[in-house]
């Protein structure tokens, strides 16, 4: 399986949200998802299963439960399959970077301006 196949299942891009906030425990990723989606804990235990082997997600034994984190592996494979299509869209990010940027410098250009446009009264209130 690709890993766009893994990561093309809503419910496995949903648990992936979640362990990207921090471990969680079968049982809380099986509760959450239940939840949201509706499907039973085995189905998200087969969820689950699908994530590890294609290394997305991480499991280490704590007691008698079962801790799960994202692991990098799929993420690189995904990563590395996207790389040669990066030039579509890193130049348009580089714009809107640059775009962004200077907004900001606007704002605080014209924050200035309003500021000194204040009356000696209206300054002594300001700070």
């Amino acid at each position: 399986m690709h890993a766009f196949d893994v990561l093309g299942d809503p419910v496995r891009r949903r648990i992936l949200e979640l362990l990207g906030t921090g471990e969680r425990t079968a049982g809380e990723i099986a509760t959450r998802i239940a939840e949201e989606f509706g499907i039973s804990q085995p189905a998200v235990s087969q969820h689950l299963r699908v994530l590890r082997e294609h290394g997305f997600a991480a499991v280490r034994p704590v007691g008698t439960h079962r801790r799960y984190a994202v692991a990098p592996a799929g993420f690189t494979e995904a990563s590395e399959w996207l790389s040669p299509f990066e030039r579509f869209w890193r130049g348009p990010l580089a714009a809107l970077d640059t775009e962004v940027a200077r907004g900001k410098r606007q704002r605080r250009t014209q924050t200035r301006r309003t500021d000194c446009d204040d009356t000696p009264e209206e300054r002594k209130h300001h700070g």
